[in-house]
């Protein structure tokens, strides 16, 4: 899984994200940072409040959070998304004993990042190309 430092690089990148049933996400820097919750039509569901979005938890009874603004939220986005979002940027994945390989094109030809979590290993590339290839 993509680590709570990366996907807080790729929100600061300006990655955006447009919650969908099944997707991760942590609450960062409170007493729940480990914990992961998904989005879920019956538990974890976000609407829009008078133009801003809203994470609801229902039935929730372990500790109270009824609702908590979107970007309190920090998505971990998974691999397919990743890959969604890297789009036709992507060339290959490889797989070298313990370690992933991408290779990425940007605007200045291949780039590749290694990494030993394969979701990790897009995350990099993706933020590479946010932050505009370099």
């Amino acid at each position: 899984m993509i680590t709570v430092e990366l996907a807080e690089a790729l929100q600061r990148a300006g990655l955006p994200w447009s919650p969908r049933s099944g997707d991760r996400f942590v609450i960062p820097h409170r007493s729940i940072d480990d914990t992961v919750f998904h989005v879920a039509e019956m538990t974890i569901e976000v609407h829009d409040h008078f133009g801003q979005g809203v994470v609801k938890f229902n039935g929730t009874t372990e500790w109270a959070l009824d609702s908590i603004p979107q970007e309190a939220c920090l998505w971990l986005p998974r691999e397919d998304q990743l890959r969604e979002a890297l789009g036709e940027s992507l060339v290959a994945l490889e797989h070298d004993g313990p370690r992933w390989i991408v290779t990425f094109r940007t605007g200045e030809g291949l780039r590749r990042t290694v990494d030993d979590d394969v979701e990790c290993g897009y995350a990099r590339a993706l933020l590479a190309l946010l932050d505009g290839g370099h």
